[in-house]
């Protein structure tokens, strides 16, 4: 099999596999935020709380990223669409699109979502042509009365309510 054809392959498989939506967060040395889009995000470990991104070796921001020293990962809500794709546009100022604040650990936090986990960066390691950036969580915020977005396919939202009949027929 073709390298080319493996990578199709892959890209199918990975764009296949249901996975929640992210948008990371963080400064510039001047303390401009910056934002990405991102759904490779995992846990690691829960003794301490750490967790997992990668991010691609062409972003504009990746030195801010990956020698920051800090981040903010924030679980999407179901009806934050919008903002995922501005966030995962050549968008400039995206963060005029929302609703935001710099938390104590003076990173930008964007109201509205599932979830944001403010990290300090562990350990980055380079894979190929992605960095990943591990995290040990030093603050996290949930909102109970939300639902996080789903991605499938190239296609993102809320996670359907037939996901969870199937939870009251077992």
């Amino acid at each position: 099999m073709q390298k080319v054809e493996k990578q199709e392959l892959f890209k199918q498989i990975m764009g296949n596999y249901p996975t929640g939506v992210t948008i990371l967060t963080t400064t510039d040395e001047g303390g401009t935020p910056l934002g990405l889009t991102v759904n490779s995000f995992a846990s690691v470990s829960l003794e301490p709380l750490m967790l997992l991104w990668s991010i691609d070796h062409r972003v504009s921001s990746l030195k801010e990223f990956t020698e920051g020293g800090k981040f903010a990962v924030h679980v999407l809500a179901g009806e934050q669409q919008e903002l995922c794709k501005t966030f995962a546009s050549k968008v400039e100022d995206r963060f005029s699109a929302c609703e935001w604040k710099l938390s104590d650990n003076k990173l930008p936090i964007i109201e509205g979502a599932f979830g944001v986990f403010e990290c300090k960066t562990f350990k980055t390691i380079e894979a190929g042509d992605h960095t990943v950036l591990i995290g040990e969580v030093t603050d996290i915020q949930i909102d109970p009365e939300k639902e996080p977005m789903l991605y499938h396919r190239r296609v993102f939202g809320p996670v359907p309510q037939e996901f969870y009949l199937s939870e009251v027929n077992s």
